[in-house]
């Protein structure tokens, strides 16, 4: 039976080739930037990056000066983004994104993109990354809509709608910003679905 880890471990000698995925177009790549720049304004931030990927984000996030600690479930995608990483000082660690293995450190923000939606447990992993937060933190989650099924808090598997996703974090924290995400320099491409961030801060 095919698990996730092997369908991204395949999918990961390719999925850079996507200009959002790969940022290597230097618009998408600035657009990405000056974003992150916006989500995690403060230099030096001690930064997780649940379900990396190939690092793209992390590399973004360590050139603007913060610490960055990646975590990704499949072998192929930790492999891509310790070659991207490999002259900087980043930890990409293969493991669960929903539970990273990091034992009892605390960081200042956990992001995620378009990872939420594709958990088994979104809420479980929403409660364990809050807990991973130093106090002041705040969770970055970069998600979408993909379908045009109805809208259901617990049925996320056509991606997860700014409303339902808001609804499931703030009893969890002390205030939330939602922000959509229609310029299509994020993306390489026009967009006709719902994308957006939401920040979380305790």
């Amino acid at each position: 039976m095919t698990t996730d880890a092997d369908y991204w471990t395949a999918a990961a000698p390719t999925f850079d080739a996507e200009p959002d995925h790969g940022l290597t177009n230097p618009v998408v790549r600035a657009a990405w930037s000056s974003r992150l720049r916006e989500w995690i304004p403060s230099p030096g931030a001690d930064v997780l990056d649940v379900g990396c990927g190939t690092g793209s984000l992390a590399l973004l996030l360590t050139q603007h000066g913060h610490q960055v600690t990646g975590v990704d479930l499949a072998p192929g995608m930790v492999a891509q983004a310790r070659r991207k990483l490999a002259d900087h000082q980043v930890e990409v660690l293969l493991g669960d994104a929903a539970d990273p293995p990091i034992g009892n450190r605390r960081f200042d923000v956990v992001l995620a993109r378009h990872l939420v939606w594709a958990l088994p447990n979104p809420l479980a992993a929403l409660r364990r990354w809050i807990r991973l937060l130093r106090p002041g933190g705040h969770v970055v989650l970069v998600e979408g809509r993909w379908g045009t099924i109805a809208d259901d808090t617990h049925s996320w598997s056509a991606g997860v709608s700014a409303t339902a996703l808001e609804a499931a974090v703030s009893p969890l924290v002390a205030r939330v910003h939602v922000e959509y995400l229609t310029d299509p320099t994020l993306w390489g491409k026009e967009i006709h679905d719902e994308r957006y961030v939401l920040l979380a801060h305790v």
